[in-house]
């Protein structure tokens, strides 16, 4: 009896493959389908995986970063123009004196400098959208291209445009809707839409709070910025805490909140088998391994935790994986040994990703304890009926 128990401790239950199972599954074409590779965790590994970082939003202030001071004008604005004007001028309409003028306009946004002489009439022109070509339309001066300019830069060139036609003409102009300095914010935000931006230059944090802030805690919100044709994400919560992150935003900027909660789960002989949410911008190896409680204790392998993950083109390059053309990503598990000293260091080192999975194999003793325990179960009663029979 003896005998047929012992042959059964093979088929005892497990949390999982033990070590030799996997090492010997990965050359098994059967049973590796999806062609994962085990790689040993070295000081070099852990040095490409630590340095391994998606293109944050500070890597678009680089070369290729132009500077803006959200002031420049384009196709789709609309512009309110007033023009002053001494004597016989060539407009008509309503006639006002420069004293009927709002308080502090003249000075600020007349790009022509002084205040109107005195007695001169002010005629308010219908409301003028900038066109594809960058162009208004002026009357009796004709096409007038504004696209990129300034609010005083315009005014100062259709004053140039009128000098030859009217006596000391003096122009002011007011965006009524500026469709050029915005960035549109959408996503996992209360108020998606167009966000204007001003020469305050608003950052990133600015334009979040101006959307009504996300729908989720940052830890679980990412923010995707599109320029151009770049594309670059960072989790909200580093943002919030990396000053260099809180980027100046540009007009024409795309900005989308994700819901993303980053998770990673756990398998196998640890003290816990579960699925733990990051909470902070980033979280290593060592430190996803603490929050379960690590090894258990008696039942786990040391030698044997693994790390399981998709990794990119890049890392599959530095570890001379081969991938096939237009594969994404290729399938890798990576072999930590906590019986090595140096491995808690290398630990330390390695960020966790979003979804990774973090196993741990059986003792080689957990076999044997499993089955000493039923043992004890069958034997345990005959012995204790014996007992009492006395």
């Amino acid at each position: 009896m003896v005998g047929c128990l012992l042959t059964g401790c093979n088929t005892l239950p497990s949390s999982g493959p033990a070590q030799a199972d996997i090492v010997s599954q990965q050359a098994d074409r059967h049973k590796n389908s999806l062609g994962f590779k085990i790689e040993p965790v070295t000081d070099q590994v852990a040095s490409w995986l630590s340095e391994e970082k998606p293109p944050l939003l500070s890597t678009l202030n680089t070369t290729s970063y132009t500077p803006t001071h959200n002031d420049r004008l384009g196709p789709g604005d609309h512009l309110a123009i007033s023009v002053y004007e001494i004597g016989n001028g060539v407009f008509t309409g309503g006639v006002a004196t420069a004293s009927a003028t709002e308080p502090g306009t003249l000075t600020t946004l007349n790009g022509v400098g002084g205040a109107p002489p005195i007695g001169a009439v002010q005629t308010n022109l219908p409301v003028v959208e900038v066109n594809d070509d960058g162009n208004i339309l002026i009357p009796y001066a004709g096409q007038v291209h504004v696209a990129g300019l300034t609010i005083s830069e315009i005014s100062q060139r259709i004053n140039n445009s009128l000098k030859h036609i009217s006596t000391r003409p003096a122009v002011i102009v007011r965006p009524v809707l500026d469709e050029t300095n915005v960035v549109m914010v959408y996503g996992n935000v209360l108020k998606s839409g167009r966000i204007p931006l001003t020469p305050n230059q608003e950052r990133v944090l600015d334009v979040v709070a101006l959307a009504g802030g996300p729908k989720q805690l940052s830890e679980d919100t990412l923010v995707q910025l599109t320029r151009g044709d770049r594309v670059v994400q960072a989790p909200l919560k580093l943002i919030e805490q990396t000053p260099e992150q809180d980027i100046p935003l540009q007009p024409g900027d795309r900005m989308e909140l994700l819901s993303e909660p980053r998770t990673f789960t756990v398998f196998g002989a640890s003290s816990k088998v579960t699925e733990v949410a990051f909470g902070t911008p980033q979280v290593s190896l060592a430190e996803a391994l603490s929050r379960v409680g690590g090894v258990s204790d008696g039942q786990g392998d040391p030698n044997a935790v693994y790390l399981f993950r998709f990794e990119d083109r890049n890392i599959a390059t530095k570890l001379g994986l081969q991938m096939d053309a237009g594969q994404e990503n290729i399938p890798v598990v990576y072999h930590l040994d906590l019986m090595n000293t140096q491995d808690y260091f290398l630990a330390q080192k390695i960020p966790m990703k979003n979804r990774d999975l973090i196993y741990v194999a059986n003792a080689k003793i957990n076999d044997f304890n499993k089955f000493f325990n039923l043992l004890s179960t069958i034997i345990s009663p005959g012995i204790t009926a014996a007992w009492l029979a006395k």
